[in-house]
């Protein structure tokens, strides 16, 4: 048993006619499409081939694959193990966009992955080390389409164009919203040739916006898969199928899919998400479908001044230097205005109301020491923002 890396030495010698893509096939792909490209993979519209794994090992911009520097080793094992294996090393890359709009919050990219047995697939990024990606991941439980999701649509429209026959789409993390986004509002002969939608630890959807599109009509070819200690995956997400993953870490940790386990040449399963996370995920999606849009857009809006404060535009630098980053948090919360100040103290106390609802149906109890707890942090935020 081991993870995607693993499985790349083991099952790599296998072609797509000897097995056929599966879902650790697809969460190699969507990992391998958070490597920067740039200058590297064509545009779409550019007048030039799809770039093999060989092509792009012996460019000589090959480092620039690597850029964010979190999962360099792993990313870098994993293209390796893709071009050495026969499985893989056929692959073309080509669509290739990645945007990044601080203007209109927005952080795109996505590509066209031709196998070697000719059939395409349309991955779609996750969320990226950038400030402004993990905005906008949270701009996801907005009622209205954040403009990620709109060019997802787009995307998917122009990539059937020039993708003969029927195809896969898939992301991780966020590129697994903007994946099911995208194959619930494309033209619908485009949505007929899709053969499966893979979301590997997506945020879901407000009731509204799957309603708006055209959700039923996928929902049998989507296959989520989360690890079983999930958060990301759950927001927003509570009453559809999915599978469990087993992981070799524990907490949010969970969420990089290095850590996820394979068991032959398919994930190791497990019957449920943890208890505790499960309520929490629940907890958490009760309170966001609780608010209203201008309570969410302001509680977001804060949480992002708050972080850029930090003086640093990706998460990498602002953990890198963490005393020096919480000290200009620290200072950032005292300049928010007190209106939009206790408007957050406001929201953030739902939030804990709720979940000790919640904890008191499931416990059945309330110690005198966890109310206690409760009222003092509550304090504690309403003192930071008085006047």
């Amino acid at each position: 048993m081991g993870t995607i890396l693993d499985y790349l030495k083991e099952y790599g010698d296998y072609t797509f006619a000897e097995k056929p893509l599966n879902e650790v096939d697809s969460l190699v792909l969507c990992q391998l499409s958070y490597l920067k490209f740039d200058g590297i993979a064509p545009s779409p519209g550019e007048n030039r081939p799809a770039a093999s794994l060989r092509e792009i090992a012996a460019h000589e911009r090959y480092d620039c694959l690597y850029a964010d520097e979190r999962y360099r080793e792993d990313n870098t094992a994993l293209f390796q193990g893709m071009l050495g294996s026969k499985r893989f090393q056929d692959t073309q890359i080509y669509s290739y966009v990645n945007l990044i709009d601080l203007e209109t919050e927005t952080q795109f990219s996505a590509s066209i992955f031709r196998l070697s047995d000719g059939v395409c697939y349309v991955a779609y990024r996750g969320t990226d080390e950038t400030i402004v990606g993990w905005k906008e991941d949270l701009n996801l439980a907005f009622s209205e389409p954040v403009k990620g999701q709109l060019l997802s649509v787009d995307y998917l429209n122009r990539a059937a164009q020039v993708i003969r026959g029927d195809f896969y789409v898939g992301g991780h993390s966020k590129g697994g919203n903007l994946a099911t986004y995208a194959c619930m509002n494309c033209e619908a002969a485009v949505r007929d040739r899709i053969m499966a939608i893979y979301d590997h630890d997506g945020p879901g959807f407000r009731p509204e916006v799957k309603a708006r599109g055209a959700y039923d009509e996928i929902e049998g070819r989507i296959c989520k898969t989360i690890p079983h200690s999930s958060l990301v995956g759950m927001i927003l997400y509570s009453d559809g199928v999915y599978q469990v993953v087993e992981s070799k870490t524990i907490g949010l940790a969970q969420h990089n899919p290095y850590t996820w386990l394979v068991k032959d040449d398919h994930f190791r399963s497990v019957n449920e998400l943890y208890a505790g996370r499960k309520f929490w995920d629940e907890a958490l999606n009760e309170w966001i479908l609780s608010l209203t849009q201008e309570q969410m857009h302001t509680f977001v809006d804060t949480l992002y001044q708050v972080l850029l404060a930090s003086g640093t535009d990706n998460l990498i630098d602002f953990t890198a230097h963490w005393f020096h980053s919480i000290q200009k948090v620290g200072a950032a919360l005292k300049e928010i205005d007190p209106q939009t100040g206790r408007a957050v103290v406001r929201i953030m106390k739902s939030l804990f109301e709720i979940a000790s609802v919640n904890a008191k149906e499931m416990f059945k109890s309330k110690t005198e020491l966890q109310k206690e707890k409760f009222d003092e942090g509550i304090l504690q935020l309403e003192q930071m923002f008085t006047r």
